[in-house]
C-alpha cells in the first residue's frame, strides 16, 4: 500500500548505476531511507525530485525500519532561491546535516518544524546567518545543554548581566565577572531573542554586525565545547561567515 509523507531530503546518494538512496526527514516517521529506482536515468520522473534540500509530498512503500521504495513525490518547495546562492545553500545544507544529527539524538517532532521553518525564511531573502544562528541556539535545548540566558550561569543573579562566555555556559553578572570578553548590551538581549522567538513570525531581522559576530562566535563556540558534534558543512560555513560578517 503507497504512503503518502511530507518530509524534505536531507541528503542523497548514487546506488548502482541507475538508482539512488535518499533520506527523508519525515513529518510521519521521522528520517527515512528511501530506495529511488532508476533516479539517475535521463527520462525518470524522480531524476529532478530526489535532489538535496526537496521539499514535498513523497509516495512511498513504507517499511518500519528499513529501507523503502520511492515511487513519486509532488513538490511542495524547490527552495530555488536557495539553490541558486552559493552563501544560502551552503547554510541551508549545513542546518540539514545539523537537523539530521540533533534530531537522531532526541527524535523530537519540533525539529521537522524549524528546519522547515527556517530553510522557507532563508528562501523569502531573510539573513540566513542570523537564522542559523536562532536555529543553532534552539537545538542546544534538545542536545540537552542549553546554555543558561535567564541568570547569571555562576550565582544566578538575573540583573547586572555583563557578558556572555561560552566557557562558563552563558551569561555573567558584574560580581562573576573576572576576564571574560566583553559583549554588547545588545547581543546579551538578542540572544534570548533568539532562543524565545517564532521562527515562522519572522517578518525583519535588522542585526548589528557587530552583534552578528558575537553571537555566532559564541554558538561557534560552545557547539565545539558542549556538544560533540563534527559536521563536514560547518568548516566551510565557517570560511563563509568569516567573509559576511567582517
Amino acid at each position: 500500500m503507497i504512503e503518502k509523507v511530507e518530509g524534505i531530503i536531507l541528503n542523497a546518494r548514487n546506488y548502482g548505476e541507475t538508482s539512488k538512496i535518499v533520506n527523508v526527514l519525515t513529518k510521519e516517521h521521522g528520517i527515512i531511507g528511501l530506495m529511488a529506482k532508476g533516479a539517475k536515468n535521463l527520462k525518470s520522473e524522480l531524476r529532478s525530485v530526489t535532489d538535496k534540500l526537496t521539499y514535498g509530498f513523497f509516495y512511498i512503500y513504507y517499511r518500519e525500519n528499513k529501507l523503502s521504495n520511492l515511487t513519486s513525490v509532488d513538490i511542495i518547495d524547490s527552495f530555488r532561491n536557495i539553490k541558486t546562492d552559493i552563501t544560502k545553500i551552503s547554510y541551508a545544507s549545513f542546518l540539514l546535516e545539523l537537523s539530521e544529527q540533533v534530531y537522531k539524538q532526541n527524535n523530537d517532532d519540533t525539529v521537522y518544524d524549524l528546519l522547515l521553518a527556517s530553510l522557507k525564511k532563508i528562501e523569502e531573502g531573510y539573513d540566513p546567518l542570523v537564522l542559523t544562528n536562532i536555529l543553532e541556539l534552539k537545538y542546544l535545548y534538545f542536545l540537552g545543554v542549553m546554555p543558561i540566558i535567564d541568570a547569571c550561569s555562576i550565582c544566578g543573579n538575573k540583573t547586572s548581566i555583563v557578558t556572555l562566555s561560552s566557557a562558563k555556559g552563558g551569561y555573567i553578572c558584574k560580581n562573576c565577572f573576572k576576564n571574560e570578553t566583553i559583549v554588547s548590551s545588545n547581543t546579551i538581549k538578542l540572544i534570548r531573542m533568539f532562543y524565545y522567538v517564532d521562527i515562522s513570525k519572522i517578518t525583519k531581522l535588522d542585526i548589528k554586525e557587530q552583534n552578528k559576530r558575537e553571537i555566532n562566535q559564541f554558538l561557534d563556540s560552545y557547539y565545539d565545547q558542549y556538544t560533540g558534534l563534527y559536521l563536514k558543512s560547518k568548516e566551510f560555513l565557517k570560511n563563509i561567515s568569516k567573509v559576511t560578517i567582517t
